[in-house]
């Protein structure tokens, strides 16, 4: 497989390149804690590789994965929210120190605006996954769903998309090294929590994942208003990797084609284009809703056949 983290060195490729039907296919488409044990000193959030969580559900998920350590958690004095207790319960489960501050004291460590909703939590660095590693898992699944952001440089964008993502069941998104968002507490925030399960990973170049997906037997179908073919009409029961373009611009020409197909989303306002975010959730959850029927109509055949076979 190529190397997608350009380290620069050239690498057997670890899986053989299969062949595919390439025809189009048919059309059918407060309670309050008063434990001052846990207290620590201010000195322990001087940590250089930590990284901001803030939010309720953000710091709720980052506790119930559990998935990277969490260092230290800030609340609000007079935080009344009744999540907050549950807050309290998974930090003493896993042992992590909180400390109650003021509202201004949280408001300094965010971002000007930002709506800490009186919870900040001090994690390690979410970390991106190994592109090859992902991909290897990916080719291993029965029947993936793969989501590639081609160059989304809003950070809000980008935890909106991974939130769908990860509610629609996505097996691992792929964004490009440059030119794009990056994982930040903004996207860890509006994300609410999504980052925590689903997988994420950078390449250098998008056209090499693009050739490796399709190598593997994965249709790998764009975006654009130009496309001929209704999103709804593409067949998304079978391995697909959706890819997205980036704010205003939509997908480079090479990206664009490469794809095996593109589709569209109609328009019916005089608005010409739906937000990036918006458009990852209509075309996942489409996706999930043809899997769901083909597995519906599979299961009403099988209880047909096994009636069939009991019968004298």
């Amino acid at each position: 497989m190529k190397d997608f983290k350009g380290r620069g060195k050239k690498q057997k490729p670890k899986f053989e390149a299969g062949g595919r039907d390439r025809e189009r296919p048919p059309k059918k488409f407060d309670r309050r804690s008063e434990d001052s044990r846990l207290k620590t000193q201010d000195s322990r959030l001087k940590t250089e590789d930590s990284r901001l969580i803030y939010g309720l559900l953000p710091v709720l998920e980052a506790l119930r994965a559990n998935a990277r350590r969490i260092e230290k958690i800030l609340i609000a004095e007079g935080a009344r929210e009744h999540r907050i207790a549950e807050i309290f319960e998974l930090a003493r489960a896993h042992h992590i120190p909180f400390q109650k501050v003021t509202r201004e004291a949280l408001a300094r460590l965010v971002e000007p605006g930002a709506n800490h909703q009186g919870v900040v939590a001090h994690a390690a660095a979410a970390d991106y996954r190994d592109p090859d590693e992902l991909l290897e898992e990916i080719f291993a699944a029965e029947n993936p769903l793969v989501l590639v952001l081609d160059g989304v440089e809003d950070p809000r964008n980008l935890g909106a998309i991974l939130r769908v993502a990860e509610c629609a069941g996505v097996a691992g998104t792929f964004i490009p090294e440059h030119r794009a968002a990056s994982l930040t507490e903004t996207v860890v925030k509006t994300s609410a929590g999504a980052t925590e399960y689903t997988p994420l990973a950078k390449v250098k170049n998008l056209n090499r994942l693009i050739e490796e997906l399709k190598k593997n037997n994965i249709w790998v179908v764009g975006t654009s208003g130009a496309a001929d073919l209704d999103y709804a009409d593409w067949d998304w029961t079978r391995k697909c990797a959706l890819v997205l373009g980036g704010e205003g611009r939509g997908l480079h020409r090479l990206v664009a084609e490469n794809c095996d197909a593109l589709v569209k989303i109609p328009m019916r306002g005089r608005i010409e284009s739906l937000n990036v975010s918006v458009a990852a959730g209509v075309i996942l959850f489409e996706a999930g809703r043809q899997r769901d029927a083909l597995e519906k109509e599979r299961r009403g055949e099988r209880e047909k056949g096994k009636k069939g076979d009991g019968e004298v």
